[in-house]
C-alpha cells in the first residue's frame, strides 16, 4: 500500500538528480594561486572532524531521551547529513556565500544562482573566501556547520515530533534562517561582518540560531503528556551521552580551530581556548551542582563540557586562554541556572537546548565583545575590557537582531509546516514512542 505523502519529496529528489546531470559544475576555471599544502591538509582534517560532531550529537541526545525514543532522536541528527548535504550543493551554499543581493557591505542573502549545483565551486582557490585551499574544500567545511545546526534544534521537541514534518522544517530552516545568518556574518559583504561583529566559528550563526529556534519549537509543539503529569524522566543510556560528549569535544577542535582556515597560530590558539573553556565549564557545572545539593553526575559533567564548547565558539580565535577559562565558568553558571529555572516552568524543552545552546551562545557572544583582543588576533578587534566600546555595542545590537529573526522566523516556519503537515504526533503515537510509531523499529 502506497503512502502518498512521500511521493512529492521522492519526486523532488528524482528531479534534482536529473537536473544535476546537466548542471555545469565549473563553467570557467581561472588561473589559481598556489595552494598551501599545510592549510589543505588541516582543512581536510577539520572538515572531517566537524562532520563527526553530528553523529556525536545523535549519541548525546539519544542517550538522554526515554528508551522508546532513542532511535528516532538519533535519526533526527543523522538524517540532517543527507538532507542538508544535498540542499547545500543545489542552492544552500549559493544563498550563504553567493554574490550578495544586498547593497555593498550590507548584504542580506546570496544570489541562489551564483553557485547553484556547485557551479564555479572548483578545486582552485577563491581569492576572497579560500585563498590558500580549494574553493570546494571551503564549501564542504561550511556544509558541516549547516548540517549540525538543525540537528541541534531537535532536542527541544524530542519525543513528540512527526518525522516527515521535521524534514520539511529542516529544509525551510536551512534556506530561510541559517543561510541568511551565515551570509550576514561570514560573507565579505554581510552587514554584521561589516559592522565588525566577531563570530569566529558560529556562536551566532549556529548556537544562538539553534537555541532561539528550539525555544520557538518547544512553545509551538507544546508539552508532552509526561511533562504535564510531572512524571520523572529517566535518560535511556548515560554511556551514550558520555560517548556523544567525547565525539563532540573531539570534533569541536575542527569546528573552532578549523575556522582559522589554515594551519597557523590562530588555529592553535582556537584549539587551546576550546579545550580550556570546555574543561572549566565541566568542572564548574559539577561543583555548582554539588554546592546546591545535587549529586555531581556524569550527565551534568557532559552537559557542562558542551556548554563550555558552545560558549567559546564565537571568541575561540579572538580571546586569550585566561579569558576562555572565564567564559567557560560564566557560561556553565548561567546555563545551569537557566536549566533549573526552566525545570520550574511549563516550558517543555525536552533536552534543554535553549538553556544550554541558546544561553551558552548568548554568553559567549557577549563576552567575546568584552574580552576579544587584537594582541591575540590582529584581524579581530578589541573588546570592552580593552576599550572596544563599539564592538560590544554592536554585539548587543546583533543579539537583538538575531534573537528576533531566529525566534520569530522559526515560529512562523513551525506554523507553516504544521499547516501543511501536522508537526505533533498523536497521543497514541507519543505513548507508543517515536521509534515504533514513526520508524517501525525499537531498541
Amino acid at each position: 500500500m502506497f503512502d502518498k505523502k512521500w511521493l512529492i519529496p521522492l519526486l523532488i529528489v528524482i528531479v534534482i538528480s536529473i537536473v544535476a546531470l546537466f548542471a555545469p559544475s565549473v563553467s570557467v576555471v581561472q588561473e589559481s594561486a598556489a595552494f598551501n599544502p599545510a592549510d589543505v591538509a588541516w582543512m581536510l582534517t577539520a572538515t572531517g572532524l566537524v562532520l563527526l560532531m553530528t553523529p556525536g550529537l545523535s549519541f548525546f541526545y539519544g542517550g538522554m531521551v526515554s528508551r522508546k525514543n532513542v532511535i528516532s532522536t538519533m535519526l533526527q541528527s543523522f538524517i540532517s547529513m543527507g538532507v542538508i548535504s544535498l540542499l547545500w550543493v543545489v542552492v544552500g551554499f549559493s544563498l550563504a556565500f553567493g554574490e550578495s543581493l544586498g547593497a555593498e557591505k550590507y548584504g542580506i542573502i546570496g544570489n541562489p544562482l551564483t553557485f547553484a549545483f556547485f557551479k564555479d565551486v572548483s578545486t582552485q582557490t577563491h581569492p576572497a573566501l579560500s585563498p590558500t585551499v580549494p574553493f570546494v574544500l571551503f564549501a564542504l567545511f561550511q556544509l558541516k556547520f549547516a548540517i549540525i545546526t538543525p540537528a541541534l534544534i531537535t532536542g527541544s521537541f524530542a519525543e513528540r515530533v512527526r518525522f516527515s514534518s521535521y524534514l520539511l522544517f529542516m529544509v525551510l530552516f536551512c534556506l530561510l534562517i541559517y543561510c541568511p545568518l551565515a551570509h550576514w556574518t561570514w560573507h565579505p559583504n554581510g552587514f554584521l561582518r561589516n559592522w565588525g561583529v566577531l563570530d569566529f566559528a558560529g556562536g551566532t550563526v549556529v548556537h544562538m540560531a539553534a537555541g532561539f529556534a528550539a525555544l520557538a519549537g518547544a512553545m509551538v509543539l507544546g508539552r508532552r503528556e509526561q511533562h504535564i503529569n510531572k512524571q520523572a524522566h529517566a535518560p535511556a543510556n548515560i554511556p551514550f551521552v558520555m560517548l556523544g560528549t567525547g565525539m563532540l569535544w573531539f570534533g569541536w577542535f575542527g569546528f573552532n580551530a578549523g575556522s582559522a582556515f589554515g594551519a597557523n597560530d590562530i588555529a592553535a590558539q582556537a584549539f587551546l581556548t576550546t579545550n580550556t573553556a570546555s574543561a572549566a565549564a565541566m568542572i564548574t557545572w559539577i561543583f555548582f551542582d554539588g554546592f546546591v545539593g545535587r549529586k555531581p553526575s556524569a550527565l551534568g559533567a557532559c552537559i557542562g563540557a558542551v556548554v563550555g564548547l558552545v560558549a567559546i565558539t564565537p571568541g575561540a580565535g579572538f580571546v586569550s586562554v585566561g579569558s576562555s577559562i572565564f567564559i567557560g565558568t560564566v557560561a556553565a553558571l548561567c546555563s545551569n541556572l537557566a536549566v533549573h529555572f526552566k525545570s520550574k516552568s511549563n516550558l517543555d524543552d525536552t533536552l534543554d537546548v535553549f538553556p544550554c545552546h541558546g544561553v551558552g551562545g548568548i554568553v559567549g557572544m557577549l563576552l567575546t565583545g568584552v574580552l576579544a583582543s587584537k594582541t591575540i588576533n590582529p584581524a579581530g578587534a578589541d573588546g570592552l575590557l580593552f576599550g572596544g566600546t563599539s564592538l560590544f555595542n554592536y554585539h548587543l545590537l546583533t543579539l537583538l537582531i538575531v534573537g528576533v529573526f531566529t525566534f520569530g522566523g522559526s515560529w512562523l516556519l513551525y506554523k507553516l509546516v504544521d499547516a501543511v503537515l501536522p508537526m505533533r504526533v498523536t497521543a497514541e503515537q507519543e505513548q507508543m514512542g517515536l521509534d515504533l510509531s514513526q520508524h517501525g523499529e525499537k531498541l
